[in-house]
């Protein structure tokens, strides 16, 4: 099944993560199909915190892509920020 997930970066307790679509069976960070955007936990100022294409996200989810909780949270928190 292809999901939508967190792939972790960055370095020793300075996390940064990728919005990837992948096969479920596949390890974490390990390769993937697509990369759909950014979320940065220790974004400060003028950091961007969550960037996602939210087209291809739409694209994936059409596909019978699944999220994983945490995505799905990311997804809905930027759908809200995006409302406007």
């Amino acid at each position: 099944m292809v999901t939508i997930r967190l792939a972790r970066g960055g370095a020793k307790k300075v996390p940064f993560y990728h919005i990837v679509v992948t096969d479920s069976r596949r390890p974490r960070d390990s390769g993937y199909i697509e990369r759909l955007g950014y979320f940065n936990p220790v974004a400060r100022g003028q950091e961007v915190r969550l960037h996602l294409d939210s087209e291809r996200m739409e694209h994936w989810l059409s596909k019978g892509a699944r999220t994983s909780e945490r995505a799905a949270k990311l997804l809905a928190e930027f759908k809200k920020q995006h409302q406007a």
